[in-house]
């Protein structure tokens, strides 16, 4: 119940934030490849910032 109020932490913004490049790279995948890859890449940086984040 209490839980509306609680924060997220920048590894969580950044889990979501992966999670909905990932879910837009599947879908332009068979569509458009250009933008497919540009989805994919900015993915990867953010998985890469929460790999960062967890090893802090």
């Amino acid at each position: 119940m209490f839980g509306i109020f609680k924060k997220k932490t920048k590894a969580e913004k950044l889990q979501e934030k992966y999670n909905k490049l990932m879910k837009q790279w599947h879908e332009l995948s068979s569509t458009n490849r250009a933008e497919s890859d540009k989805k994919y890449t900015e993915a990867n940086a953010i998985l890469e910032q929460i790999e960062n984040l967890k090893k802090i």
